[in-house]
């Protein structure tokens, strides 16, 4: 009997294959990369950035929250759901900015609440748009990464285990494709246990660095409505308070430089496992590996074989 997969009709109709053909293996990547996840990171960054001004005593305008209104704002974050990212849409088509889209669908959310109305004058304050979206965009890559790393060491565990179980089997090794002194299958999948650790240890030490300090990066806006509070340090204290390194010297936007090294990172650790690939292919040519034979799989159109 054959099995009948199921495919809406958008996979059938996505411009990428990651959304189509393949969203079985990615879809675990939505809840970081999807625009859904995004409105969630800038509605995540705008809530803690309104109850941390909240908690800094020398902003004495800005409400102090109790313990049970402050649970219903962090409650926000963990209930955000499709029907909420579709009602940012909606804000967004009236005003055309993303951004000021999820700034309005918080003040209904927050109107709403128990003495809410005298936090609407505060959510975004100050805030450029590259304020959140910079801070979203690193923490989503943040997590992104936790979760991958997860997946490489689970990768390095297997290969581990089998340059152990290999470590005994002697096979000819082999430079520029010809024959040449003995190895053992275990060392070659040890070479890549090796590489795979020392690149993690790379991607593990990026430092994610955001920046909150306003429309061209001289907190201007800040210190008209708070001349005496010392904004850098208060700025350095939140980026930190949420898990990134701050970055005290930008432009409007935060530059991005860590971005590269992260992307680098991936970069090289595909290199390595594309090696990896090439070699299991090596060894299938050769006959020491055979690929798993499912009776119902066709592996070319033509050949019987």
């Amino acid at each position: 009997m054959i099995e009948v997969v199921e495919m809406n009709e958008d996979q059938l109709q996505a411009i990428s294959p990651l959304d189509g053909r393949y969203l079985e293996k990615s879809t675990h990547l939505r809840q970081y990369f999807s625009e859904s996840a995004l409105m969630r990171y800038r509605v995540l960054t705008e809530i803690k950035w309104l109850i941390f001004l909240s908690e800094n005593k020398d902003l004495n305008q800005v409400p102090r929250l109790s313990e049970d209104l402050k649970n219903l704002l962090e409650g926000f974050i963990p209930q955000f759901s499709i029907e909420d990212a579709k009602r940012i849409k909606s804000i967004e088509k009236e005003t055309n900015h993303d951004v000021k889209a999820v700034e309005y669908f918080l003040q209904e959310k927050i109107r709403a609440l128990p003495d809410g109305n005298d936090l609407i004058p505060f959510i975004h304050f100050a805030c450029t748009s590259e304020d959140i979206n910079n801070i979203s965009y690193a923490l989503m890559l943040k997590d992104a990464t936790e979760l991958q790393v997860k997946e490489l060491n689970l990768l390095i565990d297997t290969l581990r285990t089998q340059s152990h179980d290999w470590a005994g089997d002697t096979m000819l090794s082999r430079t520029h494709g010809q024959a040449a002194t003995p190895t053992t299958m275990g060392k070659e999948f040890a070479n890549f246990v090796y590489r795979l650790n020392q690149q993690i240890k790379t991607l593990e030490a990026i430092e994610y660095r955001a920046k909150m300090n306003g429309a061209v990066g001289n907190f201007n806006a800040h210190k008209i409505a708070y001349p005496d509070i010392n904004w850098t340090d208060l700025s350095e204290k939140f980026i930190k308070s949420i898990g990134l390194t701050n970055n005290p010297y930008t432009t409007q936007i935060e530059p991005h430089d860590w971005m590269a090294e992260l992307f680098h990172s991936l970069i090289r650790i595909n290199n390595i496992c594309l090696d990896l690939s090439k070699d299991i292919w090596m060894y299938i040519s050769l006959g020491y590996f055979h690929q798993t034979i499912k009776s119902s799989e066709v592996g070319s159109s033509t050949m019987p074989h």
